[in-house]
Parts: C-alpha cells; sequence; structure tokens
C-alpha cells in the first residue's frame, strides 16, 4: 500500500528531470502537474484525465476530480512528507509541488528547468493541501 513517503521517494527521483511545461514525461519533462502525475504513477495511483490547465493558473477548479481519483484526500492538519502542496508563487499563478521532511519541497522549477528538492520558499503561501488515502478509501 502506497503512503506519502513512498510518494516523497518517487517525487525525489524525478529531481533533475528538465522542465517542459505541460510535459508528463521523464524523458521529455514536467510541470508542477507532470511531477505529481508521475510520483503518483509510480506509487500505482492514476489521476486519469486532466482539466486543461496553463502557466498563469489562478483556480484550482476541475482538479478535484482528478485528485480523489487518485486517492488523495484534502487534509487541514500539519504538513507531512509527501503531501502534494497548492501554493502561491505570485498572485497570477498556482504551483504544486510534494512536500519533504524540513520544510523541503521537490517540484518542477521553470527558472531553473528542472525538478529540484529544497527549502520551500517563504513567500509562496500554502493554499492547500492533500494527502494519499490507503488504498481502497
Amino acid at each position: 500500500m502506497a503512503d506519502g513517503h513512498q510518494l516523497l521517494e518517487a517525487a525525489r527521483a524525478l529531481v533533475g528531470v528538465p522542465f517542459h511545461l505541460g510535459g508528463m514525461s521523464r524523458d521529455l519533462g514536467v510541470d508542477c502537474v507532470g511531477l505529481v502525475v508521475l510520483a503518483l504513477r509510480a506509487v500505482g495511483r492514476d489521476a486519469g484525465p486532466l482539466p486543461p490547465y496553463r502557466l498563469r493558473q489562478t483556480t484550482l477548479t476541475g482538479f478535484a476530480p482528478a485528485l480523489a481519483r487518485s486517492g488523495l484526500r484534502d487534509v487541514a492538519e500539519a504538513l507531512q512528507p509527501g503531501d502534494v502542496l497548492a501554493l502561491r508563487p505570485s498572485p497570477s499563478q498556482l504551483h504544486l509541488a510534494i512536500s519533504g521532511e524540513g520544510g523541503t519541497l521537490v517540484h518542477a522549477h521553470a527558472g531553473l528547468r528542472r525538478v529540484v528538492h529544497g527549502p520551500r520558499p517563504a513567500e509562496w503561501p500554502l493554499l492547500r493541501h492533500w494527502r494519499l488515502a490507503p488504498s481502497g478509501d
């Protein structure tokens, strides 16, 4: 049964993969959504079809069914490793990442053009987060 630690390890295995807007391939690159999708697939979860999205995304509308299909549940508790985060790096942009230990995260960094693991920028407010539910929930 997959848990948050396994999801985090699957995301860490993607560190160094190139950034590619709309990408969902280790070989061709990923964006923040692609990173989460590939990590979920690596632990046996599938989000199924995703709604269209763009670089300057300001809402999560439409993503709830995909998150639910993959077994992610909205939580309000303190962050745990492997939680999927919705952050706001700027007023006109949302960003998905996977929480690591000690305030770190794994995410597809557009500026660095690759997936990275490092400290969460303090200026990126957390909007929501989800946790992988046990299989069958």
